[in-house]
């Protein structure tokens, strides 16, 4: 996923501006795509330059409310249907897990205890943007609404796995 087609997607319901745009970053996207408030602004400008979005209104202070236009939408559709997901297969902790062989047992389940609490806490986040958001019928609450038991599930996951591998290496250690 790109941020372009994040906010290309965010703008499909209605336009909204650089502010209201990333008020829905930290309530619905930033656990899947976390951006700043310059790079959004930033990808707006280009959008808008590239014709994917236009300027609809303009406010005091320079605000500006952006709405998709119809190669924007075209844009977004290409994205979702032809176009392959990047699945990165990275991962800093777990390559970190493939070394524990270099620390002692007890400071490689340290870290494997920090890991399953900062799934546990990462998940009780998760858990608190779920109770305070108004969740309707709207196509943002609806598919924001899966995104998000995916965020809970992958958490759970996460925190379960950390779990059972400090006991894995506690046991090898005895």
């Amino acid at each position: 996923m790109s941020l372009r087609h994040a906010l290309l997607g965010l703008l499909v319901e209605r336009p909204a501006s650089g502010y209201d745009l990333m008020k829905l970053f930290e309530t619905s996207l930033a656990n899947v795509w976390p951006a700043t408030q310059s790079q959004v602004y930033g990808e707006l400008g280009r959008l808008a330059d590239t014709g994917l979005l236009e300027v609809a209104a303009e406010g005091p202070r320079g605000r500006k409310e952006y709405a998709l236009t119809d190669e924007g939408l075209a844009e977004l559709r290409h994205w979702l249907t032809e176009t392959e997901p990047d699945r990165v297969r990275r991962s800093e902790t777990l390559l970190r897990v493939f070394f524990l062989g270099v620390l002692t047992p007890v400071e490689a389940c340290a870290y494997l205890g920090n890991e399953a609490s900062r799934a546990a806490d990462h998940r009780a986040s998760l858990k608190e943007l779920e109770a305070a958001v108004n969740w309707g019928d709207d196509q943002p609450s609806v598919y924001g609404r899966l995104a998000l038991e995916y965020g809970l599930r992958f958490t759970a996951m996460q925190e379960e796995w950390a779990r059972w591998a400090a006991d894995q290496v506690a046991d090898r250690a005895r």
